[in-house]
């Protein structure tokens, strides 16, 4: 098989993902050929014969690995909690960017209540979490400035992702509950898997944490 049918297009999440993950591959041998902060390329070469990247927004990462646009990606566990497909594997957890997506409110008593309105970007995660613990929902949709919602009564409580918690407790919140722990996560492509085996499974080696710990 040529070169050019085994080369891997990696798809990495922007932001604190990217920044943390850069070190990461380029222990790995995996070093951009442009800087990522100043390139206008969308395809970036690396110094991983076969292996480029593509930096894109979180929630995207999933689906150009699904559909076949990318071979793997690199995204938080949050985005993947959220989104609902399955054209890919999830083999490897990288164990950088951790937090956590937790539930914050005002109330200290919120788990007493049957019924809640909750302001949050994950939709799927939050209907999903309190269905289970028999509580109604009303999700309102947000994107930013999450803490605000509870502040002027839009909702009850949030759940969103938590680092430090600084910003809840400045703005008055409480962390009533966690919902999961959060890191980034490697993600393939099925087809991938199968038609680009020994290439993957060589990435993921050289990715693994733990193996190079262990070495």
């Amino acid at each position: 098989m040529s070169d050019e049918a085994q080369q891997l297009t990696l798809a990495v999440a922007k932001g604190r993902i990217l920044k943390e993950a850069l070190p990461l591959l380029a222990a790995s041998g995996i070093v951009p050929t442009e800087d990522v902060d100043r390139t206008r390329r969308l395809i970036i070469p690396t110094t991983a014969p076969g292996v480029r990247m593509v930096i894109v927004r979180a929630s995207d990462v999933p689906t150009y690995v699904e559909y076949g646009g990318a071979d793997l990606g690199i995204v938080g566990k949050d985005t993947l909690l959220e989104y609902e497909g399955d054209g890919f594997y999830e083999p490897l957890d990288l164990r950088i960017a951790p937090c956590r997506l937790a539930v914050a409110s005002q109330d200290p008593d919120l788990a007493s209540r049957s019924r809640l309105r909750v302001a949050t970007k994950y939709a799927a995660v939050t209907r999903r979490h309190f269905a289970q613990k028999g509580v109604q929902t009303e999700i309102i949709k947000l994107y930013g400035s999450m803490e605000l919602a509870p502040l002027v009564g839009l909702a009850d409580c949030i759940v969103d992702l938590v680092d430090t918690g600084n910003t809840l407790k400045a703005n008055g919140l409480l962390e009533v509950e966690q919902i999961c722990a959060v890191s980034a996560r490697v993600i393939v492509n099925k087809a991938t898997l199968k038609t680009k085996h020994a290439a993957t499974v060589s990435l993921l080696d050289r990715l693994d944490v733990r193996e190079r710990a262990a070495g």
